[in-house]
């Protein structure tokens, strides 16, 4: 069982710190609780130092659409009244995906030896996500497994359905992309090589856009082993930094500032931010512990850090919307939404609302934002085109003038 190191205050305001043993990250933060304890920070202890697991970095994880199925089986046949570990040895045995079949007998055998559902799906985090975890020990705890489940269907359902509009849109400019960098390989292996071959039996005197395309292409037909290595280390080592908690940080708040493109992805998470945490309201989740069950299902440091910091503002006293106003997060509207659950004691349904507001949004943006990288890719295509008729025709040009005065 992994080890958890907290920081927490105790009821006299003073820093309390110390270790635990929990099955996960959902569970050692209760269990800190439990002590009268009110968690800053909850964090896995690292084993054995800092050691790089390559293992981890590429391993393989659940397709949601295996999972999506799952829950749905599930639902119908806890609501049918089945009970559990007769429904989970038949899909167990029935599901099309190895990896989700092997956690699931794990699973069965770990509720044979007593363990709870939630606490046995947590020894397979890269298929049962916290978010999905804290809710199966919701509904374990109030008797209600079988609207969980249903909840947790309907909401990877729309998570699916927005990253394909997302795939959908990018899928034009990443294919002009893609053709511009084979163009440009082509380019350098078969064809400027023949033109260089050309330019040297006439001995012309070449302008310095032939000349950078002729050393361009010799390095990359002299060099191409070292130049594959180098982006294959590259990557690697961008894998690697994204795995870091200051990597992770940095490229999460970036990503949201991408020109066209961070509008949207920044929506979109808010969109999952907004349905995960009324899926958790109305689920019966208090909020502080919603709030931080929350901060890592957006997957997004930046938004994380902002989370956890209306989650500290709401256990110093202060209302939701202040704190989410201080968060910079959200547009006035959604403020608004806010500040009328808060009045009605209907957070959860105005978070839903505010959900539906930014996915219309991402819709909004996706279609169009073909016409907004349209121009741009034709810029690129330009440039292409002018770089390879100043480095290629121009030469030709001359020798065919020099020819012809002869």
């Amino acid at each position: 069982m992994p080890s958890y190191k907290y920081t927490g205050r105790d009821n006299q305001g003073n820093t309390v710190k110390g270790e635990l043993e929990a099955a996960s990250i959902d569970f050692a933060v209760d269990k800190v609780m439990q002590k009268g304890i009110q968690p800053i920070e909850v964090k896995e202890k690292a084993a054995g130092g800092q050691s790089l697991d390559l293992g981890n970095i590429f391993a393989a994880q659940v397709k949601v659409a295996d999972l999506i199925i799952f829950t749905r089986q599930i639902y119908s046949l806890t609501k049918a009244g089945i009970p559990i570990l007769r429904a989970l040895g038949g899909l167990a045995d029935s599901t099309h995906s190895a990896l989700l079949s092997e956690a699931l007998h794990d699973v069965l055998d770990r509720m044979h030896n007593g363990y709870s559902l939630s606490v046995a799906m947590s020894s397979h985090p890269r298929v049962f996500s916290q978010l999905y975890l804290s809710l199966v020990q919701v509904g374990e705890n109030t008797g209600q497994l079988d609207r969980i489940f249903l909840q947790l269907s309907q909401y990877l359902e729309q998570e699916v359905e927005t990253r394909m509009r997302v795939k959908s849109a990018m899928r034009y400019p990443s294919f002009v992309l893609i053709a511009l960098v084979a163009a440009m390989v082509i380019l350098n292996i078969y064809v400027i090589p023949t033109f260089a071959n050309m330019f040297a039996k006439f001995h012309a005197e070449l302008p310095w856009t032939t000349r950078l395309l002729l050393a361009t292409s010799s390095f990359f037909v002299n060099y191409w082993p070292y130049l594959l290595s180098a982006i294959i280390l590259l990557f690697v080592a961008i894998k690697i930094w994204l795995g870091s908690q200051e990597g992770a940080y940095i490229w999460d708040r970036w990503k949201l500032r991408i020109p066209i493109i961070g509008s949207v992805i920044e929506r979109s998470l808010l969109a999952r931010f907004s349905r995960s945490f009324a899926m958790m309201l109305s689920a019966g989740v208090p909020l502080n512990n919603g709030l931080y069950l929350i901060a890592f299902a957006v997957d997004n440091s930046y938004l994380k850090e902002k989370i956890l910091a209306m989650r500290t503002g709401i256990e110093s006293g202060e209302t939701l919307l202040n704190t989410a106003s201080s968060a910079q997060l959200f547009t006035p509207l959604v403020l608004q939404m806010i500040a009328v659950g808060e009045e009605t004691g209907q957070v959860d349904d105005l978070l839903n609302e505010a959900a539906d507001f930014y996915e219309r949004e991402v819709d909004y943006e996706l279609k169009n934002m073909t016409a907004k990288i349209e121009p741009i890719l034709i810029s690129i295509v330009a440039c292409m085109v002018l770089i390879l008729a100043l480095g290629i025709f121009t030469p030709m040009w001359d020798m065919m003038s020099a020819m012809k005065g002869r």
